[in-house]
């Protein structure tokens, strides 16, 4: 028998995969997270990875619509405002994502 070197996943491959996935079920409100948080789990390599990698693009999404909001519109409260709605509505997805991700941190 030959031992392999373990693989060890990456934070980014798995930020990658949960956002790819995500948003090609986004049709799949709670199976879709689900099935992009396992997935991207699996290639984060760890739980505490997955984790992070889960969390990650509702922080990004946040991020990206608070300057985008600030900058079309000129006012940056409206941009913390419209920041502030998405990270909710994303966070309400990283429910299903985050079980996801726990679970193919666990597998991998």
């Amino acid at each position: 028998m030959t031992a392999s070197a373990p693989s060890h996943g990456s934070i980014l491959m798995g930020f990658m995969w949960m956002v790819l996935i995500s948003i090609l079920l986004f049709w799949l409100p709670g199976i879709g997270g689900f099935i992009a948080g396992l997935v991207g789990g699996k290639a984060a390599g760890s739980v505490g990875r997955a984790i992070i990698a889960a969390l990650l693009p509702a922080f990004v999404l946040g991020a990206l619509f608070v300057f985008f909001g600030a900058a079309l519109t000129g006012y940056l409260l409206l941009g913390v405002i419209a920041g502030a709605g998405l990270v909710v509505v994303a966070a309400l997805h990283a429910g299903a994502l985050l079980i996801g991700a726990v679970i193919g941190g666990l597998i991998a």
